[in-house]
């Protein structure tokens, strides 16, 4: 194929980790369609670091936007920047108006993506959600690699992150981590709210559990999540101490999934780390609040997933409208200590 007809694909990407993670079934479809196209992502910076881990990848491009921004005039002098660039098709993975603003903008003869927001006109591929066709949000970003209605994939190949063991190794060394056969991540964090976050009196019952079999416990999560981390940091007993490290706060995105592929078992809210763990073919053992793994289940071959049946869930809200949060404190560290000990790791 000459260098003038190579397809070349702007994606515009997820602004969350989990969803970015899932864009990479995506990719890896286009790329096995066609091994000579070019894909290029954009999305904003707290994102794109894991698009280094996506050899399917080409080029990313980081947004100066932020999540929520409409900024008309920004995106509109995006666009006409790409222009030069000559990309034959984009797709638009988000739903919202202001998303396919810059793939218009950029001439882009070929814009895909989901109808949303009245974004109709911004689209020459303008899909109709077919929730019951596509259940798993994955399946939603993999149809738009073929035609409008398509037959829906039952097989896909899932996430898979390639970290070089050598440098996530100097990483475990920048901070002073000794690496060994029973190590558990535990991912406290869930940016959505407190209805997808297990109780911390919970992680912290499972850390102690688990220390006593002599396992070591790596904690992660972003900056918002230091106060979570402190309160578990806080209940793990003293003769523990030195088996435990806090990274929260203290990684970028790229070190963490570095150093959680050096880890045993992943237990984790429903959140990006989980899906991260996931496409690092990590052990994982989900919790699930609010959410529902029938929608955005982590895409590993080793999961142990934990939800209750009450019937107020899974109501998808961010704070329990009962304020009880049974669905969450109803999953006992036990069991979770024993989903941990029984998944086969390393």
């Amino acid at each position: 194929m000459s260098k003038e007809k190579r397809e070349k694909i702007l994606i515009i990407g997820p602004a969350w980790v989990g969803d970015m993670i899932m864009s990479q079934s995506l990719y890896r479809v286009l790329k096995a369609k066609n091994p000579d196209c070019q894909i290029t992502v954009m999305a904003p910076d707290w994102v794109t670091p894991l698009l280094g881990f996506m050899p399917e990848v080409d080029e990313s491009l980081t947004s100066p936007l932020i999540h929520g921004d409409l900024k008309l005039g920004l995106r509109r002098s995006i666009g006409l920047s790409l222009k030069e660039r000559a990309f034959t098709k984009s797709i638009i993975l988000p739903q919202s108006f202001k998303s396919a603003l810059i793939p218009w903008h950029s001439g882009i003869s070929e814009r895909v993506g989901w109808r949303g927001e009245w974004r109709n006109l911004l689209l020459t591929d303008c899909r109709k959600p077919m929730d019951n066709v596509y259940p798993l949000m994955v399946q939603r970003f993999v149809a738009l690699a073929y035609p409008a209605n398509s037959e829906p994939l039952e097989d896909f190949p899932h996430p898979e992150l390639r970290v070089i063991e050598a440098e996530a190794l100097k990483v475990s060394s920048s901070f002073d981590l000794t690496i060994s056969d029973k190590i558990l991540a535990i991912c406290p964090g869930a940016e959505f709210g407190e209805a997808k976050q297990w109780p911390v009196s919970h992680f912290a019952q499972l850390a102690n559990l688990v220390l006593k079999q002599d396992w070591q416990v790596w904690i992660f999560g972003s900056a918002n999540d230091s106060k979570v981390a402190r309160e578990i940091l806080f209940a793990i007993e003293d003769n523990f101490a030195n088996q435990v490290s806090n990274l929260v706060g203290k990684t970028s995105l790229a070190q963490a999934v570095d150093l959680m592929s050096l880890t045993s078992v992943v237990v984790s809210n429903d959140s990006g780390l989980m899906h991260v763990a996931a496409a690092l073919s990590k052990p994982v053992v989900g919790l699930y609040g609010s959410t529902s793994p029938e929608f955005t289940p982590p895409l590993a071959e080793n999961t142990k997933l934990f939800s209750t049946d009450i019937e107020c869930r899974p109501c998808f809200k961010r704070e329990c409208r009962y304020g009880h949060l049974r669905c969450l404190k109803e999953i006992k560290a036990e069991e979770v200590t024993e989903a941990v000990t029984s998944l086969n790791f390393r």
